[in-house]
Order: C-alpha cells, then structure tokens, then sequence
C-alpha cells in the first residue's frame, strides 16, 4: 500500500496578512487558506520564510498553524518548523502533529555553518516527533548545503521523506533519483520550477500562487503531465513574477503582487523593509501585465 504523502502536489509557502500595526490578522489568514485550496492548491506551509516565521512570537507562530487546520484540515498543513535548537524545532513539529497536521517542513541547522553530523543529529531528533519531515534546502540563506549524497543519507535513515529543493541547480535533480529514489522532490524555487517538473518533482513548495493560484496551479500541473505545449508558454508569462522568488526582497514582492492582483498583501514586519521604487515598479508592472492577461 502507498504511503498517503501530504507534501505532495502545489503547497503554498503562505505569505502571512498583517494588520497597519503589524499584528497578524488571523481572520485574513483563515480565508486565504480556504481561499487557495478553492483555486486549486492541494495546501499551504505556514510558519515559512514567506510567512515571516522569524518575527513571530511563539504564541503567534502556534495560532497561525491552528488557524491553518481550522481552514483547511490538518491534512492540507505542513508547517515549517525551523528554529536555532533542535529541539525546539522537535517541539514544534509536537505541536504541529497536535494540531492536526500530517507532516512538517524543517530547514537545517541555521544559526551556524552545521557539519554533516550535526545535520544528522538535527533531523533525527525532529524525526522522533513521529510527523514525516520533508528537509528544506536553502544553502543560501542558511550557509548548510543538503548535498543529494547527505539527502540520500538522511532518507536511508529515516529522517526524512521529501525535499524541498532551493538550491536552484536543477541537475541535482536527476542524482536525488539516482541516491534515493523514493526521496520525493519538491520545487522549492518558483524560477525553476518548469525545470525541476520536467526531471520528476512530485510537488511544488510555491511562492507566487499566494497572488496567481489558478495560473500557477495549471502551470505545475501541465509541467508535471508533460505538457510542454501548455506550461512553456505559460511559464514564458510568469517567470518575470516568478524569478522574484529568489529574490532577497521576495516576501515584499509577492505581497505588493498580492495586493495588485486584489487580495490583501500589506506590509512585512521589520526588520524587512519597503521595495525600492524601481523594484516597485518591477513588480508592479510584471503583475499587471499578468492581470491583464487574465492569469490573476
């Protein structure tokens, strides 16, 4: 019997709707979650980077998940649960599993350059929460570079059951099958994502359909059939929107396209600050040209 995978399809990194004072509007959250699934999203990853994790305080980041799982059921929420400590991130991926949820979403250790063995002990320890762990590979912003060989490692042990890919170097796409083919590969970075579908990625840990589902969702499921003919195309349209993603200011740009596009994007918590007028501008102007073309 195949195991049920959650982490499998489109998962939006869900950008989180703050209020002027920069308090969560947890109401907002709600129908945004709901809102995603009826565009066709299979679910959301609460508590991301893009939902500015790092500037929530504990009792925030544990409504956020529940208010996740109210809206959608549990099964459709696969928060993040990076933290300094492993096991804190243990007690996270605890909470999570209480709330309902059905796997989590764990970077490496990030507060220091980690040798192999402290990512092993990392992962082993989140493991023990008894949720599947998908790894998060970010080497840019967390200096630690999950490696296809230390991926088919952490799978062959156990600690893990899917990656979500960010490196942005999609040939490792293609050793990740060879090292641990029933490691499910995830699209981390939007920019890539036509690329890492085309090599077999099982899903797609998104950015942009938090302002363009019903576009995103048919891009990702025309890669995934194959269907150069459909996603080529399409994705020629996004990608000025979509290489953002990759972006430093990537949490500002999806929620100014947000915004654009009619849904409630609003400001970031410092110490992220506003978009550069001509970065504005970009953004702007891509996303326009998407509403216009009816991709909103």
């Amino acid at each position: 019997m195949t195991p049920h995978r959650p982490w499998r399809g489109v998962l939006v990194a869900t950008a989180l709707p703050l209020n002027d004072d920069l308090s969560v509007n947890y109401d907002r959250y709600a129908e945004h979650c709901a809102w995603l699934v009826a565009n066709g999203c299979d679910g959301v990853v609460p508590n991301g980077s893009l939902g500015e994790y790092q500037v929530l305080t504990p009792e925030e980041r544990a409504r956020v998940v529940e208010t996740a799982v109210a809206a959608i059921g549990g099964e459709r929420v696969m928060p993040g649960v990076a933290a300094y400590g492993s096991a804190e991130s243990r007690r996270w991926a605890e909470q999570a599993g209480e709330a309902g949820c059905r796997a989590v979403m764990l970077l490496p250790p990030n507060a220091y350059r980690a040798d192999e063995r402290s990512v092993l002990a990392h992962y082993a320890e989140v493991a023990r929460s008894g949720l599947p762990v998908v790894a998060y590979n970010n080497p840019v912003d967390t200096k630690v570079d999950l490696v296809p060989e230390l991926l088919a490692r952490l799978h062959g042990e156990g600690h893990i059951q899917g990656v979500k890919e960010f490196s942005g170097d999609v040939r490792r796409a293609y050793r990740i099958a060879e090292l641990a083919p029933e490691l499910d590969l995830l699209a981390g970075a939007d920019d890539v994502l036509l690329e890492l579908a085309v090599a077999g990625a099982k899903g797609w840990v998104a950015g942009y359909p938090n302002a363009l589902p019903r576009a995103s969702v048919e891009l990702y499921r025309a890669a995934a059939d194959g269907d150069l003919d459909t996603a080529l195309p399409l994705y020629r349209q996004l990608h000025p929107l979509l290489r953002w993603d990759s972006q430093v200011e990537f949490v500002q740009a999806i929620k100014l396209s947000m915004d654009i596009a009619g849904r409630h994007g609003g400001p970031c918590r410092p110490p992220r600050a506003a978009l550069l007028p001509g970065q504005e501008a970009a953004v702007r102007a891509a996303t326009e040209k998407a509403v216009a073309a009816g991709l909103a």
